[in-house]
């Protein structure tokens, strides 16, 4: 008969299924950032919210500059696990590179504050050109 239904019918399930083609199963896999240039020099803020501070990690590798977050969680927690009735939140490692040539790397200064991460990024001044005498041999 058509009047019948299922009873396990969830109205939001199509709402669900829209997020996650949209902004896929790990939304967090890409933080958001913005990079403002401030004059004498660029201003990155990412969105990192829920993560605490001692759970955020800044790397430089020669002209790269990685920020890799982790957050934890009790479902990762085999005893605690059994507690959960939904776990929807999502936790792992989340890392993004940024490119910092022309910055002066040794000056880097960041702060995190109410879930934004502030990493000041100041430019490099312009290199005097080196002057030397050449031996001719």
């Amino acid at each position: 008969m058509a009047l019948l239904m299922d009873r396990r019918y969830n109205p939001f399930r199509d709402f669900e299924d829209i997020n996650r083609a949209f902004f896929g199963d790990n939304s967090l896999a890409e933080f958001k950032t913005d990079i403002r240039d401030v004059g004498d020099g660029f201003l990155l803020e990412a969105d990192l919210p829920g993560f605490k501070k001692e759970d955020i990690k800044l790397s430089l590798n020669g002209d790269t500059l990685t920020i890799k977050a982790t957050r934890h969680s009790d479902f990762e927690d085999q005893d605690k696990k059994a507690h959960y009735l939904r776990c929807e939140r999502n936790y792992g490692t989340y890392s993004r590179s940024f490119d910092v040539t022309g910055v002066d790397v040794s000056k880097i200064s960041a702060s995190y504050n109410d879930g934004v991460l502030s990493v000041r990024l100041p430019k490099q001044g312009p290199k005097e050109p080196e002057n030397h005498t050449i031996t001719i041999e």
